[in-house]
Order: C-alpha cells, then structure tokens, then sequence
C-alpha cells in the first residue's frame, strides 16, 4: 500500500515540482494551495506525513501544526525561509516533526520524508504491541511448567517492578527476546517504547550513529540530524541482543549511558540526558570476553545487575510435549489445516536433541504442518535428523548438522525477504557480508 504525502504550498512551481517528485518516487500525493482547503480534505482523508510551508496566505506554520496534530497523529514537517529557523524551532515545540530550509535538494527532502515515515512507522508498531502484548503479557508468555523455568518466571516478575539493568545469558534460541518483552510489558514503562537493536547485524562503521544518532555533517551521507536509538527509546527500555559483538570503542559509550545517563550524538557537541531502562542478551560467555580482552569489564559489571540465565531446550525435556502442543496449534491455526502427529512422531520429537533449542523446535513443527498432506504426521515426514532418531543423530558431526541446519534457515529467510539480502541479513542477525560469504559457501543460488 502506498504511503501518502499531503503538501501544502502556495508557490505553484515548488508545489507541483514537489508532487511530481514523490509521484515518480512512488507516493501517494495530496496538494494544496491553502491551509484551509487541506484541513477541510484532512478532516475526511488519511495521510501519512504532512509538509507544509510556514508561510501561506490564510494560515501560519504555528496554526499548520496545531490543526493537523489536533486532527491526526501524523508528522508534519515545515518548508521554511532562512530568516524565520527560529519560527520553525517553535512550531517543533508545538509539536512538528522537524522544518527544512529552502532552498533544499530533493536528496534532503526524501531523506526527511522517510525519516518521518520511519518513525510514525516506529509509534504505530509500538502502539500495537502495547495492546496486543498487553493482554500477552499479563502473565508470563513463555511456556514451560519444570522446576528451572519456574524459578525464571518468578525472577522475571521480580525484575519487571524495578528498573534495574539486566543481562539475559543462554544458546541461540532460547527465548531471550521473549524475556525482554515480558519484562518491558510487565514493567512501569510499558507505556512506552520497547526498543530492540541487534548488535550483530549493526554495520561496524554506523553502529554508533545508529545508537545515539548523529547530526547533520558529522559524516559523509549525514544530510539531516538522526536520533538515535537511545533518543527513541527515552522513557521506555532498549534491548540490546548480542550486545558481545559490540566493539570496544562503542562498549565505553554504553558504559557512560549505564553510569551518567548522557550521551552525545555522532558530530556532535551538546550532552543528551536519556531516561531508559537497558536489557542486554548474549549467547557469548562475556567472563571469558573480560579475560581476553574483548568485553570491557567495568561495563560486564553494570550489565551483570540481574542475570537470568535460560537453559537449553536438551535440560528441560519436560517442557517439550507442551511446547509441541503450541506450536502445532499455532500453525494449524495460521496455515488452516486439521493435522495432528502420530504417536511415533511426537516420541521422536520428544527424544531429539535440539541444537537450536525451542527456536529450532517451532521450526519443525512450521515446517511439518505446512508440507503435511494427509491429516496425521507420520515419522518419514520429520527432518532426517529427527526421524533417523537419536543414536543416528549422534552419529552425524556436529559441524554437519550446524551447517545444514544453517544453510536450511537461510533458504527460509530468503524465501520470506523475496530474496532481499538486506533484509535476510536483518532477520539474521548478521552483516551482509558475513550473509554473502554464508551464500557462497553454501552454493545458495
């Protein structure tokens, strides 16, 4: 669906040479001349950003923010002269996104355009999970009833009623996502953003920009000031997943957020005060990072406040029949189709070895109930791994079960992104050139 801009210009050659610009980019376009005929259109119609200039015959910037913001929670960014910056800063105070000054290159204009997009985007996601996820999470959304998950669950609604820093350590796939979220929607700042970065798949050149942000000039490409993720998270929590792959140089900025709650953006000179709750994840053991001097250790003590350690899928086996219970409703439900496993299957479920704990676990059951046919999952219908049983599974190295469980998630999220390598590598969790080099390697065509 295509997003819509809404324009309001009262210089005929701007305003048309701006509409004809984000036709050919792909918007939707709404153009007006005066403030009025937009108000009267916007009362009735959507749109997604609204640029206005500050000066029209009929309205100012100042009424301009005050009708649309009143009327839409879209962001409204303001075309302005140089003389009247100070004008434009007032009308942010008021509650625009952010002002631009003529004369401007079409570059800078969809650079702001998008930014805009991005975080409306941002707010509209978060609006949804807070009630989506406020149901989810009145309790805690993770399955398991043995002793060692029992334990999580009453840390977890512990460290959910203060604000204190916490280090969530387990195996990829594990669930330590899940735990952030509970805590987030369990917390005080469920009100406010949860915002989830990925160290690993952060460019090593840009991670510092995408953190904290960077202003304008700071780098080549830098044409607009960037808040950062700390910025977007104010006031809410910011998950920092495989916060081990951070360098050293970023670690000690993390450190200053965690001790002063203050940062600077990239290029930039003013000190920023940020109210945020962290809570990092990783599947690395930092202690032995501390040693060889990869992970600072001053910052592995102020993350290390709470840790919650989640165990493999292999050491809570008791906890398996229900989350094959789970996963096989969820996906009879999302796929439609009245499939059940027989016994034998849910015996070798139950039995196998799971590499990729409760992750891989759900990749299965997704897998099998989406190529099932006939109306009961028989053995020869499970992965080789699974079916071939344990004593088989065992017999096979490890290196050549990691590899083509590898290559299998790749093919997967290749076909989900439509073949985007940007966004696979996203969903990964990793860089694309590490992506590029895990492709060749598996001859992924």
């Amino acid at each position: 669906m295509k997003e819509t801009v809404l324009i309001i210009e009262d210089d005929k050659l701007m305003r048309i040479s701006l509409e004809d610009a984000l036709k050919r980019a792909g918007y939707d376009v709404m153009a007006f001349e005066t403030g009025t005929a937009a108000m009267n259109v916007l009362k009735q119609n959507c749109c997604d950003v609204a640029v206005t200039d500050f000066r029209l015959p009929d309205m100012d910037g100042f009424d301009i923010v005050r009708e649309i913001t009143g009327l839409k929670d879209v962001p409204v960014i303001v075309m302005t002269a140089y003389g009247t910056i100070k004008d434009a800063v007032e009308a942010m105070r008021l509650g625009a996104f952010d002002y631009i000054t003529k004369p401007f290159s079409l570059d800078e204009f969809f650079l702001l355009v998008e930014r805009a997009l991005e975080i409306k985007k941002l707010k509209e996601e978060n609006i949804r999970l807070r009630k989506d996820l406020g149901r989810c999470y009145r309790a805690p959304n993770i399955i398991g009833e043995g002793p060692g998950m029992k334990k999580i669950f009453s840390l977890i609604e512990k460290v959910s009623a203060s604000d204190s820093t916490v280090l969530i350590l387990g195996e990829s796939g594990t669930g330590k996502e899940l735990v952030a979220t509970t805590i987030h929607y369990q917390s005080k700042r469920k009100e406010k953003p949860l915002i989830k970065v990925n160290c690993a798949a952060l460019p090593e050149g840009l991670i510092e920009s995408e953190l904290f942000g960077h202003e304008k000039g700071a780098f080549t490409g830098a044409l607009k000031r960037k808040p950062g993720r700390f910025e977007l998270a104010s006031g809410g929590t910011i998950f920092l997943d495989e916060i081990g792959d951070l360098p050293l140089s970023t670690q000690a900025k993390i450190l200053r957020v965690l001790q002063e709650k203050t940062f600077e953006r990239v290029g930039g000179t003013s000190t920023l005060a940020v109210d945020v709750r962290i809570i990092a994840a990783t599947n690395k053991n930092l202690e032995e990072g501390v040693k060889a001097g990869r992970f600072r250790e001053d910052l592995y003590y102020r993350l290390n406040v709470i840790p919650i350690s989640l165990p493999p899928l292999r050491e809570r086996r008791e906890d398996i029949p229900n989350l094959i219970e789970f996963f096989v409703g969820k996906y009879r439900s999302l796929l439609s189709k009245d499939v059940r496993f027989s016994q034998e299957s849910v015996d070798m479920l139950l039995a196998y070895d799971y590499l990729g704990n409760v992750r891989e676990l759900e990749n299965i059951i997704e897998r099998c109930v989406t190529l099932a046919e006939a109306g009961v999952i028989v053995k020869d219908e499970l992965p080789a791994s699974v079916a071939g049983g344990q004593q088989a599974v065992r017999s096979i190295l490890l290196s050549d079960v990691a590899a083509a469980a590898e290559k299998s998630h790749i093919l997967r999220v290749l076909n989900i992104t439509q073949g985007s390598k940007m966004r696979a590598a996203e969903m990964l969790g990793i860089s694309r050139k590490t992506l590029w080099e895990k492709i060749n390697a598996y001859k992924i065509g």
